[in-house]
C-alpha cells in the first residue's frame, strides 16, 4: 500500500473484543513522545519505516515487521524516511488471557508477555494486517472474531512467553518507591526534592536509577500517568478541558500537545472513538 501524502489517523473501539482500542494511521512527521501503556500493544507496518527505541534499544521497522510490547514498557516512535502507515490494536492482559483460552481450549495459569523485541515475520505481520482491516471494515461478528482470535493465538504460540519477575534490589525498591509516588499524586505539582526523600536517594542518583530502571525519566513517566489517567475520563465521556484540569496540565493547549505525542491522536478524536 502506498504511502499517504498527508497524516491521518482513525481511533476506535471495537465492542466485539470489550471495547478494544484499535489504530489506523499514517504518518508523515507525527513523533511519538517516550510512553507506555496499560494494555498490550499489538500491530505491525504496512508501508514505509518507523524508528522506535524499546527497552533501551533503537530499531527501525518496515512492513513484515511486527510490535508485540508488554503492558508498562516504554517505547516511542518517529518516522523513518517519508513516513509509515501502520495498524495497531491494544488488548488488555485480561482480553488476551480469554483469546488464549477460547482458541487452545486451555485455562491459561499465567500472565502473557512477549521478549520486547520487534521480530521480522512476514507472513503473521500479513495476517495481523487482514485481521485489522476485517474490524475496521465492520464485518460480523463470526468473521472478525476468527481472524483476529486466530492471528493473536498464533502471534503468541511463536513469541510469546510467560513473565518472571525480577529479583528485587534497594536501588530497585527505592526507584519503585518514587514510581508508586507518581502514580498516587499524579495530579499534583510535584518537585524532585520531594520525589528524592520518597526514594531515599539524591536527586541525580533518582534521575539515572529511575531511567535505568524504567527507561524513562520521572517527569516524563509522570506526563506518561496523566495521560493515561486522562485516557479513561475520556473513554467515561469526560470533556477534554476539565480532564486537562483533573491530571495536572497547565491548560487544554499542553494537555493535547502531550495526549497526541503518546497516542496519535486528539484528546477529542480519542473522547469519541
Amino acid at each position: 500500500m502506498p504511502l499517504a501524502k498527508v497524516e491521518s489517523a482513525r481511533f476506535w473501539r471495537d465492542s466485539r473484543f470489550c471495547d478494544m482500542e484499535c489504530l489506523s494511521a499514517s504518518f508523515l512527521t507525527h513523533e511519538y513522545a517516550p510512553h507506555a501503556h496499560d494494555t498490550f500493544s499489538i500491530g505491525a507496518i504496512e508501508s514505509g519505516s518507523q524508528i522506535a527505541t524499546l527497552r533501551g534499544r533503537r530499531e527501525e521497522t518496515g512492513p513484515g515487521d511486527l510490535y508485540l510490547i508488554d503492558p508498562g514498557v516504554v517505547h516511542d516512535g518517529t518516522p523513518g524516511g517519508e513516513g509509515y502507515r501502520y495498524r495497531m490494536i491494544y488488548p488488555d492482559t485480561k482480553l488476551f488471557i480469554d483469546i488464549l483460552e477460547d482458541v487452545t481450549g486451555k485455562a491459561f495459569n499465567a500472565t502473557p508477555s512477549f521478549a520486547g523485541s520487534l521480530p521480522r515475520d512476514p507472513q503473521l505481520a500479513e495476517a495481523f494486517h487482514n485481521a485489522h482491516r476485517t474490524l475496521e471494515s465492520g464485518a460480523g461478528a463470526l468473521e472478525s472474531d476468527e481472524s483476529m482470535f486466530s492471528v493473536l493465538a498464533a502471534i503468541f504460540a511463536r513469541y510469546g512467553s510467560t513473565i518472571v519477575l525480577p529479583i528485587d534490589t534497594k536501588e530497585r525498591s527505592a526507584v519503585a518507591r518514587a514510581r508508586d509516588y507518581l502514580i498516587e499524586n499524579f495530579d499534583s505539582d510535584l518537585g524532585l526534592e520531594e520525589l528524592a526523600k520518597i526514594a531515599g536517594l539524591s536527586r541525580a542518583h533518582l534521575i539515572r536509577a529511575f531511567r535505568r530502571e524504567y527507561h524513562i525519566t520521572p517527569h516524563a513517566f509522570l506526563t506518561d500517568r496523566r495521560v493515561l489517567v486522562a485516557r479513561r475520563l475520556l473513554r467515561e465521556g469526560h470533556m477534554p478541558a476539565d480532564v486537562a484540569l483533573q491530571c495536572g496540565f497547565a491548560d487544554q493547549a499542553h494537555f493535547t500537545r502531550h495526549f497526541k505525542s503518546r497516542t496519535g491522536v486528539t484528546p477529542g478524536q480519542f473522547r469519541v472513538g
